[in-house]
């Protein structure tokens, strides 16, 4: 597209993804471009072909990955603001190191999230680990924000507690 002639990127560069993909999946350049804009038009519609596929493979993967998560894990995508990715990633890191976890504690080591004392002296003193999974930290971490485990975050507060209606009603009787 950067490259693209300039009556074709013209065309094409306000075109979301999935029109730009639409619309290079009906380019017909033929076999042998013969000039700039039908090697373009040969190359997005190659590129089209290819991003379909992959996105038509990672729905299936998705659909797979949602129905294992579910079967192993119910109750832990049953809480509010934990998807499968989530889930899948911290199950993954579970998985792996079954018997590091053997308390709430390791478990907060195995995802980088335990104290580990910093201590110089006679300060007595704790920083946060750096190790462990990186992976598992971010989505505990994530979803410390959805449950207030870390305080109150920013996507803790895209999660209603209840309708707004209701929350607006309470707040006009509360005054």
């Amino acid at each position: 597209m950067v490259t693209a002639p300039e009556r074709l990127r013209g065309r094409l560069i306000k075109l979301s993804t999935k029109a730009l993909v639409a619309t290079a999946l009906r380019f017909r350049p033929g076999n042998s471009p013969g000039n700039p804009e039908e090697a373009t038009k040969f190359a997005l519609r190659s590129v089209a072909r290819r991003y379909r596929s992959l996105s038509e493979e990672i729905a299936e993967l998705d659909v797979q990955l949602t129905r294992l998560v579910e079967e192993v894990a119910p109750a832990l995508v049953a809480l509010p603001g934990v998807g499968t990715d989530h889930a899948a990633t911290l199950l993954v890191a579970a998985g792996d190191n079954p018997q590091r976890l053997k308390s709430e504690a390791s478990f907060a080591s195995l995802c980088g999230v335990s104290p580990v004392e910093a201590s110089s002296g006679k300060v007595v003193r704790h920083r946060l680990n750096r190790g462990g999974n990186r992976d598992a930290r971010a989505a505990r971490c994530t979803l410390s924000v959805w449950f207030g485990w870390a305080g109150i975050g920013a996507l803790s507060r895209m999660w209603p507690d209840a309708p707004p209606r209701a929350r607006a009603s309470e707040r006009s009787s509360a005054a």
